[in-house]
């Protein structure tokens, strides 16, 4: 069975946790058995436990953010001999795109990483995608190296765990605890997504103008709590919109398709949900845009393409 390896920084360890929680079922299958620093007990020797490890596993995952990059441990030490293995073909080294940095003009260029082209994991709007398309790259690779697991090998897991007790079952690696959001956290995270929203939506309408001669595209920032954006095509209106802060019953950003300030309806609207270990933006999922949004958890980059979605959507017909 290939054992994987985990490369990151620990500020990207709620991340982390969310991709081996998706990686359970490979684990239960016996596709893979999984490796992280969070393995070593106090006394350990830290750098040869991690040296140990990094040099017996078969698949290493470089879990890439600015703090991965910044930290000369991660980038100097762990990649480096990473990629090393790699190219002695004694390892199989998968960049796994956490969060926007540089990565491309680093040594990681010429791999191919994950999720696809390269998409930052939080730039999805749903996380739970971008973590399986992790999942199907790092399945992939372990059945390249060891091939196919057959339903009928797979190991139960009590019965795996009984008769080979190994260092891995003596601990959990669901060791995350409930995080606790203040009103303030909720009211900052909220003021937060408002701006991003903004500055999306103001930078995507001038693309979408640069892009398309036939377009005439306006922005307008009405006050600190409201903006408005119209396509026109042979100065027709084709598309309107207004957004606005606190238009869900006072707490949540509401969307209308229209750009009238003084209308005060709205044709959608977000609320702040609050998870285990974050806050998101969980839409309304009103009838006229149908009800597939509702129950998603959206962060701020895929809440403002959901935005977008309802704004772009008569241009597409």
């Amino acid at each position: 069975m290939p054992t994987l390896f985990f490369s990151y920084s620990h500020k990207d360890e709620e991340l982390r946790n969310e991709l081996e929680t998706h990686l359970s079922i490979l684990k239960r299958q016996g596709v893979i058995a999984t490796w992280h620093d969070r393995r070593l007990v106090a006394g350990d020797d830290f750098a040869a436990g991690i040296s140990r490890e990094l040099e017996a596993s078969d698949i290493i995952l470089l879990l890439v953010s600015p703090d991965f990059l910044n930290s000369d441990y991660c980038y100097g030490v762990e990649m480096g001999r990473a990629l090393e293995r790699h190219r002695e073909g004694t390892a199989r080294v998968i960049p796994v795109i956490l969060r926007p940095c540089d990565w491309q003009a680093t040594p990681l260029k010429g791999l191919l990483a994950t999720p696809t082209d390269g998409k930052p994991v939080i730039k999805f709007a749903v996380r739970d995608d971008a973590f399986l398309e992790i999942t199907k790259a790092i399945r992939a690779a372990a059945e390249a190296r060891a091939g196919p697991v057959k339903p009928a090998t797979m190991p139960v897991p009590a019965a795996a765990s009984q008769a080979n007790p190994s260092a891995e079952a003596l601990r959990s690696s669901n060791l995350r605890i409930r995080k606790t959001f203040t009103e303030r956290d909720k009211d900052r995270f909220l003021d937060e997504s408002f701006e991003f929203m903004a500055r999306f939506f103001e930078s995507s309408v001038g693309e979408l103008e640069a892009r398309n001669a036939d377009l005439e595209a306006s922005f307008k920032r009405i006050d600190a709590t409201r903006f408005t954006a119209a396509v026109y095509r042979g100065g027709k209106a084709a598309a309107r919109c207004q957004i606005r802060f606190g238009g869900h019953f006072g707490r949540g950003i509401s969307y209308s398709s229209t750009d009238n300030v003084d209308d005060n309806s709205f044709n959608e609207a977000m609320s702040i949900e609050v998870g285990e270990q974050a806050l998101t933006l969980k839409p309304l999922g009103m009838p006229m845009f149908g009800s597939s949004s509702r129950g998603s958890h959206l962060s701020q980059e895929g809440a403002a393409e959901y935005y977008w979605g309802l704004f772009i959507e008569p241009l597409q017909r």
